[in-house]
């Protein structure tokens, strides 16, 4: 895209509730666009996103990292065998090579592969040279969890970034690396942010995280049972499809195994997908 390389990398598969994916969208109306097993789970793509710019790498989350007990790993239905470390190796990038990582927020799914287990049953970074970006918001939702979101936030994740003091804290809107920028995009949880690629050639593309985490959500009112707030993330939704449409934008969606697509507006003045893209 321009100046600009991206590629997308699968951090691993997992199942969550379908109905907790559709919020208060009937079954009987999500289940003629998405499968679920006999446990009622559907099945998704954490998905990351290595960027290239100008001399620079940045990579946009982690997945859900291999540190799971075989306990979780049933319940979310977590494919180990697919992970950012190996998704990376398989294009001959090292983890040292990579200079940011950013993720649109903590939860386990988009930060569990940011730390490692040692033999000794130490954490340690997975990319000790990177400064990781995050919002200062999310930094202290995490820090400080609530009965409602504290299973999602696993200090695992983030605490020996902090404590090796790799995370550089975000206020609002900031360009993280050239031609590369992190939008508040709030309402799943307090600090979620998107982050927005300029090409240098007037094309962008707008990686949503959970925001609108797959193309069926982007119907307005198809918002997640597992957003904290759910009239900010109606408002960072239209803003984003807004903005994306005006600007004809590439979109890539956090957890569809269709992660990549454009939108427009149908008759009815409603956002649709418009066309899927291959990366």
């Amino acid at each position: 895209m321009g100046d600009v390389s991206l590629t997308l990398l699968n951090g691993g598969d997992f199942r969550l509730d379908g109905g907790a994916m559709h919020g208060v969208v009937p079954k009987t109306v999500w289940s003629r666009l998405v499968s679920c097993d006999d446990k009622n789970r559907c099945t998704y793509s954490t998905n990351c996103l290595l960027v290239e710019t100008a001399g620079r790498r940045v990579l946009v989350e982690t997945g859900n990292g291999d540190k799971f007990p075989a306990k979780e790993k049933e319940i979310y239905g977590i494919d180990h065998d697919r992970a950012i470390g190996p998704a990376l190796a398989e294009l001959g990038v090292e983890p040292d090579s990579i200079d940011v990582v950013v993720m649109t927020h903590l939860h386990f799914d988009h930060s569990g592969g940011t730390t490692r287990r040692l033999p000794s049953g130490e954490l340690a970074p997975v990319f000790p040279r990177a400064r990781h970006v995050i919002q200062r918001k999310e930094l202290e939702a995490a820090l400080h969890p609530h009965e409602r979101n504290r299973a999602s936030y696993l200090p695992e994740n983030f605490a020996p970034l902090v404590a090796a003091g790799l995370v550089d804290l975000a206020d609002g809107e900031t360009e993280i690396a050239p031609g590369v920028r992190v939008l508040p995009s709030p309402g799943h949880t307090p600090g979620h942010q998107s982050v927005l690629i300029d090409g240098g050639n007037g094309e962008h593309a707008l990686f949503l995280g959970d925001v609108i985490p797959t193309s069926v959500h982007v119907r307005l009112p198809w918002v997640m049972a597992y957003d904290l707030d759910v009239e900010t993330t109606l408002r960072s939704k239209r803003t984003l499809i807004d903005r994306a449409i005006d600007g004809k934008w590439l979109v890539l969606w956090g957890h569809d195994q269709k992660p990549a697509g454009r939108l427009r507006r149908d008759d009815k003045g409603q956002a649709i997908v418009d066309t899927f893209e291959e990366m």
